[in-house]
């Protein structure tokens, strides 16, 4: 059985490649969707990637997340260390929510060790470039594997 997972990505992330390439890297967003993909249908999930600027989009996202998937990686960008309203959305499902940074934001700026989060995803991997979704969908994979 085929197992529903969504890839949700906050604000500017769509500027992946181009924004701050030597935090972020060179992949672009679109790269990183079709990477998601061929690492999901390895692992035998199927993978719904989208990304938002919007709080309230990225809220709605979550929660249909919630009705719809059987997991969640979120990447909720800057909203990690200011939205109370993505934070609500996560602990509004039930699904396991791994949350995943390119970089890591407790090494960088003090203002971004401020995690609204981690404390309510099932969880975290960050500072791994590209990289911190193959291994969010490896350990999403495993955990529902279960």
């Amino acid at each position: 059985m085929t197992r529903k997972v969504h890839v949700l990505n906050g604000p500017n992330l769509s500027r992946l490649g181009t924004r701050e390439p030597a935090v972020y890297g060179t992949t672009t967003l679109a790269e990183l969707e079709g990477l998601c993909r061929g690492w999901a249908a390895a692992l035998g999930l199927d993978v719904a990637f989208e990304q938002r600027e919007g709080e309230g989009e990225l809220v709605e996202l979550i929660h249909r997340a919630g009705d719809q998937a059987d997991g969640l990686i979120l990447n909720a960008a800057a909203y990690t260390h200011t939205s109370v309203a993505v934070r609500d959305a996560v602990t509004s499902i039930v699904i396991p929510v791994i949350e995943v940074h390119l970089s890591n934001p407790a090494s960088r700026e003090p203002f971004r060790r401020q995690n609204l989060l981690e404390d309510v995803v099932y969880a975290g991997i960050r500072g791994f470039g590209i990289d911190s979704y193959r291994l969010a969908l490896e350990g999403l994979a495993a955990r529902l594997r279960g």
